[in-house]
């Protein structure tokens, strides 16, 4: 059993243009005291093709935490249109929210992201060069991809040998659970809005081996 669980995510500020920021309420609950932070992130893949265009757009510590139910407002700055090809802005990609634990990715909640002009007629001829302050995001809130990875919370239990003493285990969801794990739990009573820290360091990105489509595990 995981000792953190993602029990809620609202998509805020949703559909917006694409200059503005995105903002999702989280929820989640801790099932036993961890003294480490834990390292939310936001992912935007810049191309289905080419890994190196994903920019990680923010990344967050909060932490420590003690055994309760938590809610904070995740915002984060959009994706820099400059570094992303033409021909990729507009038209359908992915935006990934991990959470990590020393540096151990244990959820990843993936949407799909239409971005297209706002005006139809826009739309129907859009111009050579892509109006950038003209083009709306739309995340697909309703239809998240959620997965699971088994970690050790508690690598000071890890014996001489090198073998975990009590590694806790983690249900892995089926696709069908993945899809309707955040839209159908009911929300925790009185979560505690908890503070988020800033990382100052530059994030380095753990998406290296996400694939451009979101496969539930």
């Amino acid at each position: 059993m995981s000792a953190v669980n993602l029990t809620n995510v609202t998509v805020l500020n949703n559909p917006a243009l694409f200059l503005s920021p995105f903002q999702f309420e989280i929820s989640y609950e801790c099932l036993v005291p961890l003294k480490d932070d834990l390292e939310w992130k936001l992912t935007y893949v810049g191309s289905a093709e080419d890994e190196t265009y994903d920019q990680v757009l923010e990344s967050v510590l909060v932490g420590p935490i003690n055994v309760g139910n938590y809610r904070f407002v995740f915002e984060a700055d959009p994706p820099d249109a400059l570094k992303i090809r033409e021909e990729d802005i507009i038209g359908v990609t992915v935006l990934l929210l991990t959470c990590s634990y020393l540096g151990q990715e244990f959820v990843r909640v993936g949407y799909y992201v239409n971005n297209d002009y706002e005006d139809e007629h826009l739309r129907e001829e859009p111009p050579q060069k892509v109006l950038i302050d003209k083009v709306q995001r739309n995340i697909l809130a309703d239809k998240p991809r959620v997965t699971k990875f088994p970690i050790n919370f508690h690598p000071e239990n890890i014996d001489q040998s090198g073998q975990p003493d009590h590694l806790p285990e983690v249900e892995v969801p089926t696709e069908q659970e993945s899809e309707t794990l955040l839209g159908e739990q009911e929300n925790p009573e009185n979560p505690v809005d908890c503070e988020v820290k800033s990382d100052n360091e530059e994030p380095t990105p753990s998406v290296s081996d996400h694939p451009p489509t979101l496969v539930s595990a």
